[in-house]
């Protein structure tokens, strides 16, 4: 089935800020969120529906729009569903509490589970001679129950961008565009089965990347997390909230075992003592740039996640013996002619 919601079209009765409503109703079928657009009052889209016995098949075209499901809605309501997205056009920006934000660009899929809340912006593209951008994606959404994995097995794999390059993930992104075009010839008796067919190859690409990951030695593992842990921190110096707790659940393990292992693999250095380094070391690079020399040193120490002054103060007196204000001092004196 085949729905279009176009405010140029009006139906009888119909106004035009009721086709945003329409779709919103329509997704929410599947995928409950709170959805808001700024394209709400002139909202055209499109959005292909194909029911495979227990797998929903949705092919979406629409502006730019935001998807929040916290933790209240999944308290309220929550079926276990999993949601598999191909992105088509435009960006998806994934974010779920207390984690770095995902983004998936076309040809990405991405795995959602409805048990956990997430807030999502669809991110339009603007083509020559559109009114307004648009995102497009194809998507299924089916039980989490008809997996062989359980959900918290699934956990690594859930909110990330997956590039399909070859294997099962290949094959699934190019079955999900060779169901789009040929939806409208699928027969009911036919629905059911590839339902089925849809669910053995996603669990079959879910367990080849768990496969593929549990392969590795313990310590490759531990030596890999570690390394994302850092990446996850440079990304995020400038939040003054970044905290182990904000850390470990990033990457979904403890805080005691994100302390242990991140001790072990840094020489006796703690996460929170790397962390701290590394943002007074960008401010000592800041400090000492001409190009920012105009910038004050509290906003300087905010943007690398010490926002009060007397804290960024004493740290970094600490660290390298003398004021921020003298070391920018010299370091501006010292820089070559042509740069002050």
């Amino acid at each position: 089935m085949t729905t279009t919601l176009d405010p140029e079209v009006p139906a009888v009765g119909t106004d035009r800020g009721e086709f945003f409503e329409m779709w919103r109703d329509l997704i929410a079928q599947t995928r409950d969120a709170r959805t808001s657009s700024p394209y709400a009052d002139r909202f055209h889209a499109e959005l292909r529906h194909l029911q495979l016995g227990a797998v929903t098949f949705l092919g979406t075209s629409f502006p730019s729009a935001r998807f929040t499901r916290d933790d209240g809605r999944v308290r309220r309501s929550d079926l276990g569903i999993m949601h598999l997205t191909l992105t088509l056009e435009g960006v998806q920006q994934f974010a779920r509490p207390g984690e770095s934000t995902a983004e998936f660009r076309p040809g990405d899929l991405s795995l959602v589970s409805s048990s956990h809340p997430y807030d999502t912006r669809a991110l339009g593209v603007r083509d020559p001679g559109q009114d307004e951008p648009r995102f497009s994606a194809l998507g299924l959404d089916f039980p989490a129950a008809l997996l062989p994995l359980p959900l918290q097995r699934l956990r690594p794999m859930l909110g990330r961008a997956h590039r399909p390059a070859s294997g099962t993930a290949l094959l699934i992104s190019d079955f999900l565009r060779s169901l789009d075009r040929q939806a409208a010839g699928i027969g009911p008796a036919a629905t059911d089965r590839i339902g089925s067919v849809v669910v053995d190859l996603v669990s079959a690409w879910l367990t080849e990347e768990l496969e593929r990951a549990d392969a590795l030695s313990p310590e490759t593992r531990r030596r890999a997390l570690v390394e994302n842990v850092r990446a996850f921190v440079r990304r995020n110096l400038h939040d003054p909230g970044l905290t182990p707790g904000v850390i470990a659940a990033a990457h979904h393990i403890s805080v005691s075992y994100l302390h242990r292992v991140f001790t072990e693999e840094s020489g006796g250095e703690t996460v929170a003592a790397w962390t701290r380094r590394r943002r007074l070391e960008q401010a000592h690079r800041d400090l000492a740039d001409p190009a920012l020399r105009g910038t004050p040193i509290h906003v300087l120490a905010a943007r690398c996640g010490i926002p009060r002054p007397d804290d960024f103060s004493r740290a970094f007196r600490a660290a390298y013996g003398l004021s921020p204000r003298d070391h920018r001092r010299q370091a501006l004196d010292q820089a070559p002619e042509g740069s002050r």
